[in-house]
């Protein structure tokens, strides 16, 4: 039987991953290939008046997508939301260090260094720098995905998001909505980029591209063969 690959998913937040490639990681799931999360903050501590209720429900919503996708191991981190500017890079690179070291994955699927939001920046950071190519290092590919509201509200000093690699998720975009869905209570009301209308829309334009009913979109950082 062919080994499955190991996938690691390295995301600010808790939805980004459903976000940026649940359909893609459908794929992932039917084909066998293990997938894990790595999630750098609670995705909440940055609101007004926030609770530990609130992280807990935050975290079970990432625990319900995890079970959908058959995940095999959910890392959390636990830095504060919007606020990795404030962590010196070199503490929140050893912890992603850790991890890739524990699960030696072959793929990971991250941000875009071009996003708004901050965390996006710092965890694209974080994760090429633990991922600087050595000898026999055992990740090969490295693919960054795009936000709605943070990769299309960019700075612009910042680097547009370029995707050269198209996943064709026509297939398992129901799939997508329903893991949207868990994450109910982060979603936007329509109209808005994070609503999941729009994100199914986007996958809709992303799809147009290239031909296809719908796809998710990616920059190629490394791809070695």
């Amino acid at each position: 039987m062919k080994p499955k690959n190991k996938i690691l998913v390295i995301a600010a937040h808790p939805d980004d991953e459903a976000i940026g490639c649940g359909g893609t990681l459908t794929i992932h799931q039917k084909k066998g290939d293990e997938i894990f999360f790595l999630f750098m903050t609670n995705g909440v501590s940055a609101r007004n008046n926030y609770s530990d209720t609130e992280i807990s429900i935050r975290r079970k919503m990432a625990n319900a997508v995890s079970l959908q996708l058959n995940v095999k191991k959910t890392f959390y981190l636990d830095f504060q939301d919007n606020q990795l500017d404030k962590v010196p890079l070199l503490m929140i690179t050893k912890e992603v260090e850790k991890i890739v070291k524990k699960i030696k994955p072959k793929l990971i699927y991250t941000h875009s260094f071009g996003d708004l939001n901050v965390d996006h920046q710092k965890t694209f950071e974080a994760t090429i720098t633990a991922c600087r190519p050595q000898p026999n290092f055992p990740v090969k590919e490295i693919y960054s995905f795009e936000v709605p509201s943070s990769t299309g509200w960019h700075h612009y000093k910042l680097k547009n998001f370029n995707p050269n690699l198209y996943i064709d998720i026509t297939k398992v975009c129901l799939k997508k909505k329903r893991l949207l869905n868990i994450y109910s209570k982060e979603m936007r009301k329509s109209p808005h980029a994070r609503s999941v209308e729009g994100i199914i829309n986007l996958s809709k334009y992303r799809g147009n591209q290239v031909g296809v009913r719908n796809a998710e979109a990616f920059e190629i950082i490394r791809l070695l063969k």
